[in-house]
């Protein structure tokens, strides 16, 4: 009996190794997206949002899509136009596409232009955790499993005392606590 345990030890050791050094870079990707995820309302991963300020002179009383588009000249974008319309009583709002937008006072000639840009990488690598694809989730599955073997392995590859059946079960223990208590204590 000895003797096949420490082969299964042996194999673990082995699917444990190759397993780890495979998906290291996936976990780490996952890592800092899940960060960035878990930290939305510090950072936007998938968006980089200015405001810039400033005062239109002489605004014309009426307003149509030739002089909304105008306005966005200053911004090189008046290609990207999509629509304006009256926000509210004072103001009117220019829509450019991408999510970009240009507020405008009508009394004061204060306006807002809202520059949204897409992060390229990093909103990519955050819909990674939304599964993009049928691909992606078939891969997923895949990782998915191999972090199984890559657990399972690391519970059986130390024996004794620090093993499973020693301080090893213990940690577990604590690890499985973990979640349970955050799920229905706090």
């Amino acid at each position: 009996m000895e003797g096949i345990m420490n082969n299964v030890r042996h194999w673990s050791r082995v699917l444990h190794r190759d397993l780890s050094y495979i998906f290291a870079g996936v976990l780490l990707v996952y890592a800092a997206t899940g960060f960035m995820l878990n930290h939305k309302s510090d950072f936007n991963a998938n968006y980089s949002i200015e405001q810039h300020r400033y005062t239109i002179e002489n605004l014309p009383v009426e307003i149509d899509d030739d002089y909304a588009a105008s306005l966005l000249e200053r911004w090189g974008v008046r290609d990207n136009y999509t629509a304006w319309y009256d926000f509210d009583a004072e103001s009117f709002k220019v829509f450019v596409r991408g999510g970009s937008t240009l507020l405008v006072n009508r009394n004061t000639g204060e306006a807002v232009y809202e520059s949204v840009k897409k992060r390229p990488v990093l909103s990519s690598l955050n819909r990674l955790h939304y599964n993009p694809n049928r691909y992606w989730t078939i891969f997923s599955d895949i990782f998915l499993a191999s972090l199984v073997i890559i657990v399972l392995s690391g519970l059986i590859m130390v024996k004794g005392k620090h093993g499973l059946w020693g301080r090893g079960g213990i940690e577990l223990i604590v690890g499985i606590a973990i979640p349970i208590v955050f799920i229905f204590f706090l």
